[in-house]
């Protein structure tokens, strides 16, 4: 794409000029090694030190241009001087250090990697934008950011600002979309160049591990792509395999080298904007003549960086606001009609029009039984019947999708007027469903280059492809997604519908019958007590069965086998302490697992004891989830507070950090302590089923340094079916 992005696609040796073996696999770029490619930039040095002795045992670069001598059998005192040697021995290097040596100023940054310090030495560049003035620059950033009036008015002052500072002849605001494609939607280049604003690039121009990189280094820089690589030298060979993840010298994809050369691109940077902890999108650059940033400036970017996704979370939320607002308003309206005395489905299709306009659809219809009621632009009334079939066998929740001929084929027969479904069902056996439709919404997609013709010639090795000319592709069979918004007010109004219908019901057996009144209260409540009943058995029969295990496990003298029955008894807890808080709601089928993890964790900390009070802290938002998905993510949170307090703190008190959040249409729940941290790489039971857990609701676990303790990130779909 057209960005500093590296896309590599074939194993990277030491002198990173080979060509790629993985031939057309276009899916190998994921799983290239780009953290270890062996080698570094040629625009500064690496000095790699033996953490213990301070002795450097391998380096990358000029040294001898840059200080003066060579590192063969120095120490890091002898070539940086003793200050940087204290810092080092300290643990206390967190900022650039700055200093002299033969080839001028220096800027000194350190990274530890296991048993080694690696250390970027980089000349600087006093009086250049950003280096003396950052403080001038962020402010400045942050004071026109503040001013922008919505999101496109505010990437376009970011590509401004950007282009001044880093003086690259093109700036792109380069934005991620849902199918992991990107699209530029800012720009600023000189005027003899080529634009790409509001062009899109596929998926597969950013590898994933390349994705992770740019999160974990905000800014990366390519000065010169015709720079010859820096190979590693080492006292010991296997040392150039060593892990360079957080250094910014880190070599180039040969690959992505040859893509910026059939951009006639010489230099490239990027910063990364990073939004609740996940990629948004890219500050891209470029220039047409070899051109660097020195630290200084990179760091001045990456703030400002970060004060632009801070702007980019406060307008998203803005616009999410209002429309909720809007539909909010809405509802109360619609409820005041539906109040009246009156059949709650009659009085729906009278005001179908009002639902649609509500949705922003195109179209609503209401089938009920044999009826069916329509507003606006529908198909026909035997498609909708199909449709209405079709959206009853799918489930009660709301249903939506943008596509609804990937969904139900036979739909692509009247794309045009109903590619966009959102469906509510209040009866399966009556039936009752109410249905908006959403117009097919044809799409011309500008494309910096074909996206289809990733390799030219079969039988070739991968390449990046040569020519980005505007290419475009029209997209069929897509209306305008529904919004989290709409989705959550469809939701709101089946309940009220449904409220609606039953409170119609009663008041028509109480006129009619009120014994019949009665002996459905009678039947209810004979089922209300029967369903607790169950709820208690259960919870009696896991008790029973966790006091047999305790009395096993005192009765044993083997110790294995006592901590098998322990290990059993705890993980049988667990799961009674999930059941009883899904099962103290007298609604089971949707939950909001913001106050279902407050609760349980509130159970959870009155019986961990006294000395665990307050040492619990929590961060949750509302969000609705299946009650299925709910069981699963208590069962995952119990299991990782249980595991923080067993091996985080042997059991002693200690902090825990639980939080959970939307992005999107997925939500993270976060369990991070201030513990000792992993000690081994064991995967036990505990291991083992906390992964079974996580993908029954397809969603993935992540573990990461806490700095100290650990902290264990569970990222899964909110469970509401359809697509975006």
């Amino acid at each position: 794409m057209a960005t500093s992005i590296e896309q590599v696609a074939g194993t990277l040796p030491a002198d990173m000029q080979s060509p790629s073996s993985l031939g057309q696999d276009l899916t190998a770029c994921d799983r290239e090694p780009i953290h270890i490619p062996g080698a570094i930039q040629p625009h500064g040095i690496l000095l790699i030190v033996d953490a213990e002795s301070g002795r450097v045992v391998g380096g990358a670069g000029d040294c001898t241009g840059l200080l003066g001598c060579d590192w063969t059998g120095a120490t890091v005192a002898m070539l940086l001087g003793e200050p940087v040697a204290n810092a080092l021995r300290a643990d206390a290097i967190r900022l650039p250090l700055l200093g002299t040596a033969a080839g001028g100023s220096l800027s000194v940054v350190a990274h530890r990697v296991d048993a080694h310090w690696l250390i970027e030495l980089e000349p600087t560049a006093p009086g250049q934008a950003g280096t003396d003035d950052a403080l001038n620059w962020i402010a400045r950033a942050s004071e026109d950011f503040g001013r922008a009036v919505d999101l496109e008015d505010l990437s376009a002052r970011a590509a401004t600002i950007f282009a001044q500072l880093t003086g690259f002849d093109r700036v792109m605001i380069y934005r991620f979309l849902d199918d992991d494609s990107g699209k530029v939607v800012a720009e600023r280049h000189a005027p003899d160049m080529t634009g790409f604003l509001n062009h899109h690039f596929p998926a597969s121009d950013i590898p994933r591990q390349a994705r992770a990189l740019y999160i974990r280094n905000r800014v990366r820089v390519i000065p010169d792509v015709d720079g010859a690589v820096m190979p590693i030298r080492a006292v010991d060979p296997a040392m150039a395999a060593i892990d360079l993840s957080d250094v910014g010298l880190r070599a180039v994809s040969p690959i992505h080298i040859e893509y910026l050369r059939n951009m006639q691109v010489m230099a490239s940077a990027s910063a990364s904007i990073v939004k609740d902890g996940v990629l948004w999108g890219l500050v891209a650059c470029h220039h047409r003549t070899p051109r660097g940033l020195d630290y200084l400036q990179r760091k001045t970017c990456e703030l400002i960086a970060a004060a632009f996704a801070q702007q980019v979370r406060a307008k998203e939320e803005a616009a999410e606001y209002r429309e909720r607002l809007r539909l909010r308003s809405a509802e109360d309206a619609l409820a005041v009609r539906l109040a009246q005395d009156g059949d709650p489905e009659t009085m729906a299709g009278s005001i179908g029009g009002e639902l649609q306009r509500m949705m922003g659809a195109d179209g609503f219809a209401l089938h009920r039984g044999g009826s069916l009621h329509s507003s606006g632009h529908v198909p026909s009334g035997a498609d909708i019947m199909a449709i209405s079939a079709w959206v009853r066998r799918q489930g009660n929740s709301p249903l939506h999708t943008a596509t609804l001929a990937a969904r139900m084929p036979e739909a692509e027969a009247y794309r045009d007027v109903a590619s966009g479904l959102l469906a509510i069902v209040l009866s399966i056996d009556e039936p009752v469903v109410l249905m908006w439709f959403r117009a097919e919404e044809l799409q011309t997609v500008q494309w910096a280059g074909n996206p289809h013709k990733a390799v030219e010639t079969p039988g070739a090795r991968l390449t990046p492809r040569a020519s980005f000319a505007a290419w475009s592709e029209e997209i069929r069979g897509r209306a305008r997604p529904w919004s989290v918004a709409e989705v959550e007010a469809a939701h709101r109004l089946s309940r009220t519908l449904f409220d609606v219908r039953q409170r119609r019901r009663i008041n028509e057996l109480n006129r009619e019958l009120t014994r019949a009144v009665t002996d459905k209260d009678v039947l209810l409540a004979q089922q209300e007590t029967l369903i607790k009943e169950v709820n208690h058995r259960v919870q009696n029969s896991l008790q029973l069965v966790v006091a047999f295990l305790a009395m096993q496990a005192n009765a044993e003298n083997d110790e294995t086998l006592t901590r098998h029955l322990t290990e059993a008894q705890r993980r049988l807890s667990a799961v009674a302490l999930v059941h009883r808080r899904l099962y103290s709601d007298d609604n089971v089928t949707s939950i909001d697992l913001g106050r279902y993890v407050e609760d349980l964790l509130g159970e959870m900390q009155s019986s961990m004891g006294a000395e665990w009070q307050g040492r619990l802290t929590m961060d949750l938002s509302p969000l609705l989830i299946s009650a299925d998905a709910a069981v699963q993510v208590g069962l995952v949170l119990v299991e990782l507070v249980i595991n923080a307090q067993k091996y985080a703190y042997d059991g002693q008190p200690g902090p825990i950090a639980v939080t959970l959040e939307r992005f999107r249409n997925r939500f993270r729940l976060t369990v991070a302590d201030r513990g000792r941290g992993r000690t081994g790489q064991r995967q036990g039971f505990g291991t083992r089923m906390l992964s079974a857990m996580v993908q029954r609701l397809d969603g993935t676990i992540e573990e990461s340094d806490n700095a100290p303790g650990l902290r264990f990130t569970v990222t899964a779909p909110i469970g509401v079916p359809g697509d975006a």
